[in-house]
């Protein structure tokens, strides 16, 4: 193969031709959520597969009950090279409201911010096809040196991602045996800052119930039945009140099985990171940190299980004043999971106190809503180290492995039915606004982002 540095011209050189291509991606509003929008997202799929097929891939529209894959192939340059499966989602978020974006959210621009940063503004280019498109364009530039790639590539690009990926599993479920690779490989994350990449090395699982509460068979006046009468807002807050204890722990039985303390050098490490209890709440108007107590908010939000209320309602909630004892009240509540915790026992922990809390005549309603464990890569990983070690050599700082509270239940997928590690690397920044009005990307975080992936398929391949 050609030395990494004759790639990595290439991949500059193309670069105002990859704003382009990327530019006429974002041009497609392929918002997954909405049905006016389903022909769009087919667009975007078959634009995908008339790229990836010019690259000499063999690409192609997968038909799902909702919006299509895009799977495509590619062989390595030589027999025993590694197989990665590159997983990314061609569908965005809807950009409601529109009066807040200050350009059109579909036609891309490149912006000058502050001190010479210049950013690629629309909506999706952050999340997620200015990321998935950075995979697609180092491998553009292997192709054009060498006519090859150092490694076997599958592609695995959705449309439904930002609406629940509803078909995703059941296809993965159907095409095991062609999507398996040695890994996988997922473009959906963020950096660290604007100059220290990370690699997300674990995932907080994820168990969601709604509860509905519920006493009389009617509302009742307060001033009669008042004092008589149970109220199942009385009873519903005593259950969340419950939830936690003085220190911040979670108190259902059994809950924290399979949790394991960070070691003590992962800590340090991200101690050197300056994130403080002072900064991280400043940016949203707070300062006293809640949770366990004793634990930095780094580890409280990447390596600790968490408990929350998401919404609660029942009664009057109108304008003016209604005295009645609801008949019902009902509440979402989480769970993030960490280590090796079971989400149908922590769903049926969490039940089972909520049962223990419900008066002999009164009654609870219990409604799923999705659970999926956590993911963690060992801190010794040679997925993790490889791609460390490519990571810093194209960074101005050292690539850092870093942990994410929130959950992609793809990864969890790869891992228990393909039987995958997948090594989580994305250059999006905390402030690209996705999902928001304004989204944007950093002209450096695509740039950059292509040169990243030429060094770990590189660093892979050797």
């Amino acid at each position: 193969m050609t030395e990494t540095a004759t790639i990595l011209n290439r991949a500059d050189e193309n670069l105002p031709k990859s704003l382009e291509r990327l530019f006429d991606l974002v041009r497609i509003p392929s918002i997954s959520t909405d049905p006016a929008f389903k022909a769009e997202c087919r667009k975007a799929a078959e634009w995908l597969v008339a790229e990836l097929s010019g690259l000499g891939f063999d690409a192609s529209v997968r038909d799902t009950p909702g919006h299509p894959m895009v799977v495509a192939h590619h062989a390595a340059g030589r027999p025993d090279a590694p197989h990665v499966l590159f997983y990314g989602h061609y569908d965005v978020q809807p950009v409601d409201p529109l009066n807040l974006w200050n350009s059109a959210p579909f036609e891309p621009s490149i912006k000058e911010l502050d001190r010479g940063r210049k950013v690629i503004t629309g909506r999706g280019t952050s999340d997620d096809k200015g990321q998935l498109l950075t995979f697609v364009e180092a491998c553009r530039a292997f192709k054009e040196v060498d006519g090859a790639l150092p490694c076997a590539v599958t592609l695995l690009f959705e449309g439904e991602e930002e609406s629940g990926s509803p078909s995703l599993k059941p296809f993965l479920e159907a095409n095991a045996a062609e999507l398996k690779a040695d890994y996988a490989l997922v473009c959906d994350t963020n950096m660290w800052d604007a100059e220290t990449p990370a690699i997300s090395a674990g995932l907080r699982g994820l168990v969601g119930e709604e509860i509905t509460v519920k006493a009389a068979d009617r509302d009742l006046h307060s001033g009669y039945f008042g004092g008589a009468a149970a109220n199942p807002i009385h009873i519903l807050t005593d259950i969340v009140s419950g939830l936690h204890d003085d220190t911040g722990r979670v108190t259902l039985d059994g809950f924290y099985e399979g949790v394991e303390e960070t070691p003590s050098q992962i800590k340090a490490a991200w101690e050197t990171l300056g994130m403080t209890t002072e900064k991280f709440l400043g940016e949203i108007g707070l300062f006293v940190p809640s949770g366990e107590k004793g634990r930095s908010v780094m580890e409280l939000t990447w390596a600790r299980p968490t408990a929350e209320v998401n919404g609660i309602w029942g009664g009057y909630t109108g304008e003016g004043f209604k005295t009645v004892i609801a008949a019902e009240a009902s509440a979402k509540i989480s769970f993030r999971l960490v280590g090796n915790q079971d989400p149908e026992r922590v769903r049926a922990a969490f039940r089972s106190y909520v049962q223990s809390k419900i008066p002999t005549d009164c009654t609870v309603e219990f409604h799923p809503h999705g659970g999926s464990p956590a993911i963690h890569l060992p801190y010794d990983s040679p997925l993790l180290n490889t791609a460390k070690v490519a990571l810093s050599e194209e960074w101005p700082k050292p690539a850092v492995l870093i942990g994410m509270g929130g959950s992609i239940p793809i990864v969890g997928d790869f891992q228990r039915m393909l039987g995958m590690e997948s090594l989580l690397v994305g250059f999006g920044l905390s402030d690209d606004r996705i999902h928001s009005p304004n989204e944007k990307y950093e002209l450096q975080s695509f740039h950059k982002g292509i040169r990243s992936w030429v060094r770990i398929l590189t660093a892979l391949a050797a």
